[in-house]
């Protein structure tokens, strides 16, 4: 599978950025959901030239929504926490987020 396929998007919210700055060294992205945590790994050495130390995937339940009378669901999607190996730096489109 190719690296942009893997790595769909980086997920900015309150808990990744929390766990950035409190120098646990953590991103998080939103990744394939037939994605593996090997392929997350050489995804992202490979697309932002660093190293990895652990990867952590999750999956994600879509939520059921209402609008009125009519019911849907969003999509299930695949989290995965990456934390880079002591000495590496973020991304540059992570730290300016």
């Amino acid at each position: 599978m190719n690296s942009n396929k893997i790595i769909r998007r980086p997920l900015v919210t309150e808990k990744s950025t929390m766990q950035r700055e409190s120098g646990a060294n953590v991103i998080a992205f939103e990744v394939a959901p037939e994605a593996n945590k090997i392929q997350v790994k050489t995804a992202v050495e490979e697309l932002f030239k660093v190293k990895v130390e652990e990867v952590r995937l999750f999956n994600v339940r879509g939520k059921m929504k209402r609008m009125g009378r009519y019911a849907g669901k969003r999509r299930d999607w695949r989290k995965a926490y990456v934390r880079l190996k002591a000495g590496e730096k973020a991304p540059d489109f992570i730290e300016g987020v």
